[in-house]
């Protein structure tokens, strides 16, 4: 059982009720799960097109989003961050010294023939376990 298990989850993909489901059933009695959203900021020239309060509407969007997939569920806190999805996964999972990620991996194309490519670089750098599910047929 693992005391610590982040479950980053894209909003927009249905496996956040799987890869909860998982960590629930991985975690130690009385420890904790974190849901976590990575919140990509508009690059490069798309950027200079969007309005400040266009990124802030869609990033209260992703908070309530998140919450509502969580809120029913005691042993989930929710967090959601700025940045890189595989970077800033690694990263949160180090500086919260967390046991086991559990991801979830949509049906890659041929360039990705195994993963998908954000939970392809997670297994590849995390320095945890990682628990992939992947989205069924």
């Amino acid at each position: 059982m693992y005391r610590k298990i982040l479950v980053p989850m894209a909003l927009n993909h249905g496996l956040s009720v799987d890869t909860l489901a998982i960590a629930e059933a991985l975690r130690a009695e009385g420890d904790s799960i974190i849901a976590l959203h990575v919140y990509e900021l508009p690059q490069g020239s798309v950027s200079a097109y969007l309005d400040a309060d266009v990124v802030k509407a869609g990033f209260d969007d992703a908070r309530a989003q998140l919450e509502a997939k969580t809120m029913d569920m005691p042993n989930v806190t929710a967090n959601l961050i700025k940045g890189h999805t595989a970077r800033a996964i690694i990263d949160f999972a180090n500086e919260h010294e967390v046991d086991l990620i559990v991801i979830g991996s949509h049906k890659p194309g041929l360039g990705r023939f195994l993963l998908g490519s954000t939970a392809a670089r997670v297994v590849r750098h995390a320095n945890c376990a990682v628990h992939v599910c992947r989205q069924p047929d």
